[in-house]
């Protein structure tokens, strides 16, 4: 029987954050869910959980989500970085603040709540970090540069964070989901009408719209499951890839850049 684990899940207020942790709650570990919409977590608290406020854009309200738990606890065995969501829109259209911003969530933040988790796991000499980043970390698709950029570059950030905490008994995994059917889809649909619903770029947004309309997501179970998976894992793998769309990841290792890239234009004429 495994031990039970301290576990704190950021983004956890909906989607695959609320699913894990109800997930982890359910085999009897301590689960803290974080997010901004503390009400939003009230059936995490319900199952027997935590539920703390956490604006992962906001270095006060990070020492603070992490001090609550360090006070409440004598281990903080693992972290998953699940918060993050999509600016989607033209190059062109993306304000460079809202560009800013999406790097703040999605980088900046997620590293700036493991920076403050670290020196506990090296304390204690074990610890598993795991970090949300997408298919959109091995692909593209149109409007999505900004999303994209900081998938990318948290790929190549948790594999040199891989390598320095290992000798400290810490891993790192990184998770790319496919489309799964969370509020994510939403939030970015909306995003890229608010962003290039008008002007030289109009048209191909709504021939994007309409192909992502009939493109069917998975569950968000079939990410639940691999977490259970990386969770029980002695050895994790450095990462884990499930969810519908992933098999366009070997589509681009086939047909190369310029094979995915007349692809794409087909779909935007």
């Amino acid at each position: 029987m495994n031990k039970t684990k301290v576990i704190l899940i950021t983004g956890a207020s909906t989607g695959i954050g609320k699913d894990t942790a109800l997930r982890y709650l359910a085999l009897g570990h301590i689960v803290y869910g974080a997010a901004r919409s503390v009400e939003k977590m009230d059936d995490i608290v319900q199952a027997g959980g935590h539920a703390i406020k956490l604006d992962i854009t906001d270095q006060t309200s990070i020492e603070s989500c992490v001090k609550r738990i360090a006070d409440e606890q004598d281990s903080l065995d693992v972290l998953f970085n699940n918060a993050g969501y999509g600016e989607y829109g033209a190059v062109e259209d993306v304000s460079m603040e809202r560009a800013r911003y999406q790097f703040e969530v999605n980088i900046f933040g997620l590293a700036a709540i493991t920076k403050e988790i670290l020196p506990i796991m090296r304390k204690q000499k074990s610890g598993l970090i795991i970090n949300t980043s997408s298919i959109g970390g091995k692909i593209y698709t149109p409007f999505g540069a900004w999303y994209h950029a900081t998938k990318h570059a948290l790929e190549g950030w948790s594999d040199v964070l891989r390598n320095e905490v290992k000798p400290f008994g810490i891993n790192v995994v990184i998770l790319e989901p496919g489309s799964i059917d969370t509020p994510w889809n939403t939030i970015m649909a909306e995003n890229l009408v608010k962003n290039s619903q008008n002007g030289p770029y109009a048209d191909m947004v709504k021939n994007m719209s309409k192909a992502q309309g009939g493109f069917r997501a998975s569950s968000v179970s079939v990410i639940g499951k691999v977490m259970v998976k990386i969770l029980n894992a002695k050895n994790p793998k450095p990462r884990y890839m499930k969810g519908s769309g992933s098999i366009l990841v070997a589509m681009r290792k086939l047909l190369g850049d310029r094979g995915i890239d007349a692809i794409t234009r087909l779909i935007l004429k």
